[in-house]
């Protein structure tokens, strides 16, 4: 696995699965940041979603993972964020797509879709996928001039 920092985060629908991420990623040697949440109790994925987008905004973290319920409401939160582009995932093959097709840098997760084996899977090409460049960083590029035309 590469030598990054990775920023997690869930709500209380992901906690379960959230940890169970961390723990795989630091048996590995990745670095990781755990924003929250800490527990099962009842929380606002839009905060945690917010610290994560953070994170990767400010360069202090390469790659992000946020796991809810079904992955969406973490992934339309996170992407308010500028630099942010994250892909709500359910197969391997798609996490290694968003990265070198779409230069995702979070990855969003449902624990209500997905086992803790498929998102381990998911995890690794995510992480493990470099982006392609070539014709995709043109698009890309196009992403970023959008976000930068509607930024205040």
């Amino acid at each position: 696995m590469k030598n990054i920092t990775i920023v997690l985060g869930s709500d209380h629908a992901g906690f379960e699965m959230k940890e169970q991420i961390k723990k795989y990623l630091e048996t590995q040697g990745v670095k990781v940041q755990d924003m929250g949440c800490n527990n099962t109790e009842s929380c606002d994925y839009p905060d945690f979603a917010l610290a994560v987008g953070e994170k990767i905004r400010t360069g202090q973290c390469q790659q992000g993972i946020l796991v809810c319920g079904t992955g969406v409401g973490m992934a339309i939160a996170v992407n308010k964020v500028p630099g942010v582009r994250a892909a709500n995932i359910f197969e391997p093959e798609i996490a290694q797509l968003a990265r070198e097709h779409n230069n995702a840098n979070v990855l969003t997760m449902g624990s209500r879709f997905i086992d803790l084996e498929k998102a381990v899977a998911i995890t690794e090409k995510f992480i493990n996928t470099p982006f392609a460049g070539d014709r995709h960083a043109k698009r890309v590029d196009k992403i970023t001039a959008i976000e930068k035309q509607y930024s205040l």
